[in-house]
């Protein structure tokens, strides 16, 4: 439901952030609070990283000099990564 309501209130926002596409976000959008408390509900999970390397997953765990710069650090590569493949 949060999904749902952010992509309601910055689409474009929520797409890029929540790592979804065009497609996905229509279906989010569009399905009732029933639907998505079913789909919640259900015993499927399927996680997917947005980063394949480690150091990414290492500033994001907080590891470097301090864990506040780290996850700013962790989270301009985050974002050029996915300039990256929408390029």
């Amino acid at each position: 439901m949060l999904a749902q309501q952010m992509l309601r209130s910055d689409r474009a926002t929520a797409m890029f952030r929540l790592g979804i596409g065009e497609e996905l976000a229509s279906l989010i959008e569009t399905m009732s609070a029933a639907k998505l408390v079913r789909m919640a509900g259900s015993q499927m999970l399927m996680p997917c990283f947005r980063f394949d390397d480690a150091r990414l997953a290492r500033l994001m765990a907080g590891e470097g000099r301090d864990s506040v710069s780290a996850g700013l650090h962790a989270a301009i590569i985050a974002a050029g990564k996915a300039a990256e493949g929408t390029a």
